[in-house]
């Protein structure tokens, strides 16, 4: 028996069984995979195909991993795509589940951690941003929400983006005027701000209104979140001929333009479907060897916006294994809709659904209509599919022709797969950071950025030829340790700094510390008169040279420096502003935000915090005796 995790057994419970380990390991991939079958039982589970250094391959699951695996052991039948994948397997490993819908969880959290080759992956898996009516406030705040569900409130969501929620919170300023501002805003201010002023909020800061008519507010806003929009502009209707009988016409216009405000919403969206209160439709087009899905998301029988994907497929990929793999990862951390619409149908729709129930505690029906409402709805969804692949596939075009003119201008040996942009900013030396953007064939590739707190206490402020040796060794030697081989395609064909000679130098002579020596490394220094069209390239070896004016490469070498300098003074920017509402209190331990706070509104300053006694300590609302004594010693030395 092998021990537990190594790459030749089988786990069940913790423990690994059986394995082809008492002789040499056969040549061939599907001779190693039939040797597994004898030890393999027929239940449910998950299987993992390992190449000869361990990497995964590809994560599966089954209903019977005996009746699974043995497919793979035959030679012949497979795609071009499953036969690499075989033929590149060196070891299995197999975890047993109860059922097959624990399988199918598994296996999706299993290629979200792992990233297998030969896994269709989605790239982008980012969370969406929600709206929050709510806290522990007697006037409500209405903002946009990202992240875990901290806050006590109604959430509303999920919307496709920032934008989405922004034009919906506008639409609901104006229709329901609830107050946008943070509550220490709220509790400082003594006269109505220029929200009020323009009809979109009802000031209650200053008690324009109380709270029995916020809340009433508050009900509306939450009734048209919940797609009872119609009832809404029913009570708004009455309330306005009400008010234009009574002679009160401020009143009245004020009604009307808030039934103005949500009619206004619901002709602008493309799509409203009668039939449909809650579905996600998600739409699969495939061309060219690439994949798009998208999805529409329909809440409360409302369009709350659409987002594309397109996923890592690899070659042969057909689309209900794609469309399966999308689902089970794209819903990893997501609450899916009571009502899933797909494009194809699936043969483990039902499996899927089931599984999808489990993790949001409700029933999650998935369905491929063929026609009506709900056709129409996948058919939208499709086009828009074929439209944003249509796009990406000329963009990529571009994006190659210009990757292959920049390895004729720095004399690469074929067009970079990854790119790594550094620039350094700060004031004097202060809050400086590092930033490093990367971009490939697909453009700019967000996900990967990164910064750099400066941290070395030896560098004279302002150093930038340090700050550049400090960034590239600590993002070399991470490198270095996590990915020796080279394999997980994170490092760089290309470096491009923003700087000339002198930076180059410093950068190059952190790479050869390091041992790193097959990077192509260029510097970009700004022209004569810093002008933009004259730039100066500097490589290691070479005389400094300049490109063509008006060069698309030239251009494009531009974009990639200027999005290195935004994300570096946007980095910078927040470490700055971070730094400015900074107090000795937030070193304190146990002091957390509200304790601050509280601290902060009682004595007025930090200093004053730090020249209290223990008795005056005590006073301030949530400070105990032992906290209060906790925050003397700290400002005393212990006495």
């Amino acid at each position: 028996m092998s021990e537990p995790g190594t790459p030749f057994g089988f786990e069940e419970e913790g423990a690994v069984y059986g394995g082809p380990n008492d002789a040499a390991p056969p040549q061939t991939g599907a001779e190693i995979i039939r040797a597994y079958l004898p030890s393999l039982p027929d239940a449910p589970g998950v299987y993992r195909m390992l190449d000869a250094r361990s990497g995964v391959l590809y994560v599966g699951k089954a209903r019977s991993l005996r009746k699974r695996v043995a497919n793979y052991a035959h030679g012949t039948g497979h795609s071009t795509r499953i036969a690499r994948m075989i033929a590149a397997t060196a070891a299995m490993m197999f975890v047993t589940t109860a059922t097959e819908t624990e399988a199918l969880l598994l296996e999706a959290n299993l290629i979200k951690q792992l990233k297998p080759r030969f896994n269709v992956l989605l790239r982008d898996d980012k969370s969406f941003p929600h709206i929050l009516i709510g806290g522990d406030h007697p006037f409500p705040q209405l903002r946009k929400h990202r992240g875990t569900r901290a806050t006590s409130g109604r959430y509303f969501g999920p919307f496709a983006s920032a934008g989405a929620v922004n034009r919906t919170i506008n639409t609901l300023q104006k229709a329901f005027l609830l107050r946008t501002c943070r509550d220490s805003v709220f509790d400082a201010r003594t006269r109505p701000c220029l929200l009020h002023q323009i009809k979109r909020c009802a000031a209650p800061c200053v008690g324009l209104i109380d709270r029995e008519a916020y809340a009433a507010l508050e009900d509306d806003a939450i009734r048209f979140l919940e797609g009872r929009s119609t009832k809404v502009q029913e009570t708004l209707a009455a309330e306005m001929a009400e008010a234009a009988r009574n002679m009160e016409y401020e009143r009245a216009a004020a009604l009307r333009d808030r039934i103005r405000a949500l009619t206004a919403v619901q002709a602008n969206q493309d799509v409203n479907p009668e039939g449909v209160d809650e579905a996600d439709v998600v739409a699969l087009h495939q061309e060219g060897g690439e994949a798009c899905v998208q999805v529409f998301f329909f809440r409360a029988h409302q369009n709350w916006g659409n987002r594309a994907y397109f996923p890592r497929t690899g070659a042969g990929a057909e689309p209900e294994e794609i469309l399966s793999a999308f689902l089970g990862q794209f819903y990893g951390g997501k609450a899916p809709a009571r009502l899933i619409l797909l494009s194809h149908d699936l043969p483990e729709a039902e499996l899927i659904g089931e599984a999808l129930s489990v993790t949001a505690g409700r029933k999650v029906s998935i369905a491929t209509p063929k026609k009506g409402e709900k056709r129409d709805l996948v058919l939208h969804a499709l086009r828009n599919a074929r439209e944003s692949l249509a796009r990406k596939l000329a963009e990529s075009a571009s994006q190659a022709k210009l990757l292959d003119a920049l390895a004729d201008a720095f004399g690469l040996d074929g067009p970079p797969r990854r790119i790594e942009v550094y620039d350094n900013s700060h004031i004097m030396g202060t809050n400086a950071v590092g930033a490093m953007v990367v971009a490939g064939p697909d453009g700019f590739e967000k996900s990967q950025y990164r910064k750099f707190n400066i941290r070395s206490t030896e560098l004279t402020p302002g150093d930038d030829f340090g700050m550049m040796r400090e960034v590239l060794t600590r993002r070399f030697s991470r490198l270095a340790r996590e990915d020796p081989d080279r394999e997980k395609g994170d490092w760089p064909d290309l470096v491009l700094i923003d700087g000339g000679a002198g930076q180059v130098s410093a950068a190059l002579a952190a790479l050869e510390e390091l041992g790193v020596e097959d990077v192509a490394l260029v510097g970009v220094a700004k022209g004569e008169q810093r002008d933009a069209g004259k730039e100066e390239f500097h490589a290691p070896g070479r005389r400094p040279f300049a490109l063509p004016h008006r060069d698309p490469t030239l251009y494009f070498v531009q974009r990639l420096r200027d999005e290195a300098h935004r994300f570096a003074i946007g980095a910078h920017r927040a470490k700055r502003a971070k730094a400015t509402t900074a107090t000795p209190l937030d070193e304190v331990p146990g002091v957390g935000p509200a304790r601050k706070r509280a601290l902060l509104a009682h004595f007025g300053s930090a200093k004053a915090v730090a020249r209290a006694g223990v008795e005056d300590l005590t006073k301030v609302e949530c400070v105990s005796r032992k906290m209060a004594e906790a925050i003397h010693a700290f400002f005393n030395g212990g006495a």
